[in-house]
């Protein structure tokens, strides 16, 4: 689900307004914290549920043309809803979306944690750089930390346009390890 109820084009401006719903149960990022300091774990089954959620949005988003390009827990807002034994994902801040008109992008834009290689090369970028950056969503829910770690920027570069990140928790399955390494493969191809 996308976290907003309306969305239109002001004139005078041309430029797209969203109206958003408050997340009343905060984000991603403030739940992650908040398992870091009680040295908690979220279940497996709450990870597969922010995959089936964000996969979904990310779907309606690329269906028209829209990368997001700012995927990180952060921007991953969670609802309650009544009756719903888990808390309702939606994606949200869609600052930074563009729309892809001619298929490939080229502008640098995100958070480095999460940034995909070719954007960290200022290479052609397109809807994979999503993908990758829900990878590291995912893992950073599994491990409470970003899969990709160094002292200042030329380090990160490097890990993350090698790929190489250690394993989540054993405590997981295979198989969300599997979708987290799908995810972090360096070729978008």
């Amino acid at each position: 689900m996308i976290a907003y109820k309306e969305a239109f084009f002001e004139e005078d401006t041309s430029s797209l307004c969203l109206v958003m719903e408050y997340a009343d149960a905060g984000d991603l990022q403030q739940r992650i914290e908040a398992l870091k300091r009680t040295g908690g774990l979220m279940s497996e089954k709450e990870i597969w549920h922010v995959a089936i959620k964000v996969l979904r949005a990310l779907a309606s988003l690329h269906k028209l043309k829209i990368v997001h390009r700012d995927i990180k827990a952060a921007n991953i807002f969670l609802c309650r809803e009544e009756g719903i034994d888990s808390l309702n994902v939606k994606l949200g801040d869609l600052n930074v979306s563009k729309i892809a008109k001619l298929g490939l992008m080229k502008t640098q834009t995100g958070t480095p944690y999460y940034a995909s290689p070719e954007v960290w090369r200022d290479q052609p970028y397109d809807y994979k750089c999503d993908i990758w950056s829900l990878g590291c969503v995912l893992y950073e829910l599994a491990a409470l930390r970003p899969p990709f770690m160094a002292k200042d920027m030329n380090g990160l570069f490097q890990k993350v346009t090698r790929g190489v990140f250690a394993n989540i928790p054993p405590r997981y399955s295979g198989d969300l390890y599997y979708l987290i390494s799908r995810m972090l493969t360096v070729d978008p191809a």
